[in-house]
């Protein structure tokens, strides 16, 4: 039951990553790419959660990797939210 959990996270994280692209490429409206890249971030987070728990188990632990990759995605927006002007 965790790895449908973790996998349909990830894959939530990809869909938000690949609408906010799209309204950005229709729009380009600053914050919707940054906000982009931030749920590229997080969904990339999802998969090595996924990655750290299903695929190498107790022999590998992938935690600070994946709490690097959620700070610089959330930091990511935090850069757009104060360089946007509007």
């Amino acid at each position: 039951m965790a790895a449908i959990v973790y996998f349909l996270c990830a894959l939530t994280g990809l869909a938000a990553f690949v609408l906010l692209l799209r309204s950005w490429l229709h729009t380009r409206a600053r914050l919707l790419f940054w906000s982009a890249l931030c749920f590229f971030g997080i969904a990339l987070t999802n998969v090595l959660l996924v990655v750290d728990k299903l695929v190498v188990g107790a022999a590998t632990d992938l935690r600070t990797p994946r709490l690097v990759v959620a700070l610089v995605a959330v930091l990511l927006l935090v850069f757009g939210l104060i360089w946007e002007e509007d």
